[in-house]
């Protein structure tokens, strides 16, 4: 298992991007926290640190997402497609400096056994709050410059790891809106036989969205979730 410390190279930067990575790179530069999500971090500070990597890598379909489906057996989030990541240790460093970089590194190599020296990171979205689990979340934007082999590490953990080409992310047909028993809606995904809601197709729908890639799409397509999701 890595350690917050073997990670050494936590810096940002945006030399070398592809091209189409560029409207990517402007929305992380300009949008506001709540153009994001209307649910930010406590003001007193109080919330568990994380975070969360976003990466893009580029497959036999173009640009890519890289996702993981967490295990039914945890205790949060059971079931759900999500960016791999995780709570700050406190090996990874300041949460208000390059912590969350360090920890969305470490996250996502412990999660998907990816090799951390071939991402570069380019860029952080406003840290964000999901109330259910009172986690306070870095959004770490990267770039999977050299990939390499990844699927699950730990089946108590994670119970797939997949790629999905943002071509079907922006297909108006595997767009939905989903409805909780609780009467909340929110966008939803539905890509390589996952559903991806909650926070996670949040944070995809805003990046699509101020990127320029979004297409119209139905938003009284529905999909009820279960009571216990």
């Amino acid at each position: 298992m890595t350690r917050a410390s073997d990670i050494r190279d936590v810096t940002l930067s945006k030399e070398g991007l592809p091209d189409w990575l560029d409207p990517v790179v402007r929305a992380v530069e300009t949008v506001e926290p709540l153009q994001l999500s209307r649910f930010l971090p406590p003001r007193d500070g109080t919330g568990r640190q994380s975070a969360v990597l976003i990466l893009f890598g580029e497959g036999a379909r173009g640009p890519e997402l890289l996702l993981m489906e967490r295990a039914s057996s945890l205790r949060s989030h059971a079931g759900q497609p999500s960016f791999p990541g995780g709570a700050l240790d406190p090996e990874d460093g300041d949460p208000e400096g390059d912590g969350p970089l360090r920890a969305a590194l470490r996250e996502a190599e412990e999660e998907t056994g990816l090799d951390p020296s071939g991402v570069q990171l380019f860029g952080v979205l406003p840290k964000l709050y999901i109330p259910v689990s009172r986690f306070v979340v870095t959004p770490v934007l990267g770039w999977w410059r050299e990939p390499t082999p990844v699927g699950v590490v730990d089946p108590n953990e994670t119970a797939r790891v997949f790629t999905v080409p943002v071509a079907d992310l922006t297909d108006p047909a595997h767009r939905a809106t989903t409805v909780h028993p609780s009467g909340h809606r929110g966008p939803a995904f539905l890509v390589e036989s996952a559903l991806v809601w909650g926070f996670t197709a949040g944070l995809i729908d805003r990046l699509l969205h101020y990127a320029g890639w979004e297409q119209p799409w139905d938003r009284d397509k529905q999909v009820p979730l279960d009571w216990r999701s």
